[in-house]
C-alpha cells in the first residue's frame, strides 16, 4: 500500500506541466515610446525655445518701480513716483487734514520737496504735516462751540498749503538749480526747514491756545482779548509752539539734515518770525486798508521771516567763526 501511495505521487510529479520559460531580450529598444519620445505631442519650435532662452530678463513692474524711487540723488521721476505710493497709502491721513484741493497741492509740494532733498526732507514735511493735523483737531467741538475752529473743521484748502510752504518751496527750487552752488546748498536746507518749523510753531501755539489758554492778550498793549483773537498770545500756547519748534528741528537734526547749532537756528528764528506774526496780527490784520492781509498772506510773511532769518544767523556764525 505505502509502494502505491509513493509511485502514484512520483506519476503526478513527473506529469505536471512544467512553467513556461521566461526569456529576456538582449538589450532594452532604444526609444521608450512614452519615456524616451523626442518628440512629444505637443512640441515646441525650436525657434521659439530659443527665443526664449536669448530673451533678456524682463525686470518686473515693481522692481522698476523701486529702483526709480530709491535714486540717488532724487530725480523728477522718483519724486513723483515716490510721492504717488505715499500718497495712496496715506489717503485717509490726508483725508482727514486737507480738501481735495489741498491734497493736490500738497502732491506737487511733496514732489518738490522729494525732488530738493530727498526722502529726508520728505518726512520732515511729513511729519510737521501730521504734528499740524494732530493739534489742529484739539478740542474741536469746544473751539466750534466759541467760533473759533478752523474752516471744514481743520481741513486746510490749497491756499494754507502754499501759504504755509512759500518759502519753503523758494529753497527747494534754489536746491534744485544749485543757485549759488554748493556753499548755498546747506543754507537753503537750513531756510527750509526752519520755515517749516515756524509755521508748525504758528500753529501749535495757536490751536493749543485756543484749546487750553486760560489768558489771551495781544502783544502790541497786553490788552486781555477772547480766544482766537488776531495777534493773540497765550502761555500755554507759546511754550507748547516752542515745544514744537524745538521738536521738528530736531527731527530735522535725526534726519541728517541739519547739526545741533542750526537746530538752534531754526528755533531761535521761528519764534522771533512767530513773534513778528502777532505783532502783525495785532496790529494790522482786519484793519481798514488792511483787508488783504488774509492768514493766508500772513502765513507767507511769517515763514519767510522765519527762512530769512535762519540763513542770515547762519551766515552771520560762520563769519564769526572765520
Amino acid at each position: 500500500m505505502k509502494m502505491a501511495w509513493s509511485n502514484t505521487l512520483l506519476q503526478i510529479h513527473i506529469k505536471s506541466p512544467s512553467s513556461p520559460s521566461i526569456h529576456f531580450p538582449h538589450s532594452l529598444p532604444k526609444r521608450s515610446p512614452f519615456l524616451l519620445n523626442p518628440n512629444p505631442i505637443n512640441p515646441i519650435p525650436r525657434s521659439l525655445r530659443m527665443q526664449f532662452l536669448h530673451r533678456p530678463n524682463a525686470v518686473p513692474l515693481v522692481s522698476r518701480a523701486m529702483d526709480i524711487m530709491q535714486s540717488s540723488p532724487p530725480t523728477w521721476q522718483s519724486a513723483v513716483l515716490s510721492n504717488l505710493l505715499i500718497f495712496v497709502v496715506g489717503t485717509p491721513l490726508l483725508v482727514a487734514g486737507l480738501s481735495l484741493s489741498g491734497i493736490c497741492a500738497a502732491f506737487l509740494l511733496g514732489t518738490l520737496t522729494w525732488r530738493a532733498f530727498g526722502s529726508p526732507g520728505f518726512l520732515l514735511v511729513a511729519s510737521y504735516f501730521v504734528i499740524g493735523t494732530a493739534v489742529t483737531k484739539v478740542k474741536m467741538a469746544q473751539k466750534e462751540a466759541q467760533g473759533v475752529a478752523e474752516k471744514r473743521k481743520g481741513r486746510r484748502g490749497p491756499g494754507s498749503v502754499i501759504g504755509s510752504s512759500a518759502a519753503g518751496c523758494v529753497c527747494a527750487v534754489l536746491t534744485i538749480y544749485g543757485v549759488g552752488g554748493e556753499a548755498f546748498t546747506r543754507l537753503w536746507r537750513l531756510g527750509f526747514i526752519a520755515s517749516f518749523c515756524t509755521k508748525l510753531s504758528d500753529t501749535v501755539s495757536s490751536e493749543i491756545g485756543k484749546a487750553y489758554g486760560k489768558t489771551t492778550y495781544l502783544v502790541t498793549n497786553f490788552q486781555i482779548v477772547p480766544r482766537g483773537t488776531e495777534g493773540a498770545v497765550s502761555v500755554e500756547g507759546t511754550v507748547a509752539g516752542l515745544l514744537a519748534s524745538i521738536l521738528l528741528a530736531t527731527i530735522g537734526c535725526l534726519l541728517g539734515e541739519i547739526n545741533v547749532p542750526e537746530v538752534l537756528i531754526c528755533v531761535i528764528a521761528s519764534q522771533i518770525a512767530n513773534l513778528g506774526e502777532s505783532i502783525i496780527g495785532a496790529a494790522f490784520q482786519g484793519k481798514e486798508g488792511f483787508r488783504w492781509l488774509n492768514n493766508d498772506a500772513v502765513n507767507v510773511i511769517n515763514i519767510s521771516i522765519g527762512c530769512i532769518l535762519a540763513v542770515l544767523m547762519q551766515q552771520l556764525l560762520q563769519n564769526w567763526q572765520m
